[in-house]
C-alpha cells in the first residue's frame, strides 16, 4: 500500500490546480481509491483497497467555514485556482469563504466533489486525463 513519503511526494509536485490532473494520475498510481480533503485545516484522509486508510494530518492553521455556500464565487475561484492562478493555501482560504467544507476525490469514476458544512453538494467535475 502507498505510504506517507509517496503521498508527500506525489504532492510535492502540485504548485497550483494546473497540476492537480497529473497529481490525480501519480497517486491512483499509488493504489489510492479516493480520498477526502477538509478545508477546515487541510487533513486529508486517503483511501485504498482493504480498508486501508491513511491521513494527512492538518497542513495550516485551523480556518472558520462560512456557514452557507456561495456557489457562483465557489466556481469562480476555482476556475483561477485550475489556471494556476492560486497556491493550495489560498484555495483552501476562498474554499472557506465560500461555504466548501470539503471536497471527495472518487479515482474509478474521475470526480471531484465538493460539499457545504451541510454535506449538500456545491460542485461535482469530472477529472481530465
Amino acid at each position: 500500500m502507498f505510504t506517507p513519503d509517496q503521498i508527500k511526494a506525489a504532492h510535492s509536485q502540485v504548485k497550483s490546480g494546473a497540476d492537480f490532473p497529473a497529481y490525480i494520475q501519480n497517486i491512483k498510481k499509488l493504489g489510492v481509491t479516493h480520498y477526502e480533503t477538509f478545508v477546515a485545516n487541510g487533513n486529508t484522509e486517503y483511501y485504498g483497497a482493504n480498508g486501508y486508510k491513511l491521513s494527512s494530518g492538518s497542513r495550516y492553521e485551523t480556518l472558520g467555514i462560512h456557514s452557507s455556500a456561495n456557489a457562483e464565487q465557489f466556481n469562480s475561484d476555482l476556475q483561477a485556482h485550475q489556471q494556476g492562478n492560486t497556491d493550495f493555501l489560498s484555495f483552501c482560504k476562498q474554499c472557506a469563504q465560500s461555504g466548501v467544507n470539503k471536497w471527495v476525490i472518487k479515482m474509478e469514476k474521475m470526480t471531484c466533489t465538493y460539499y457545504d458544512t451541510m454535506g449538500n453538494e456545491v460542485l461535482m467535475e469530472r477529472i481530465p486525463g
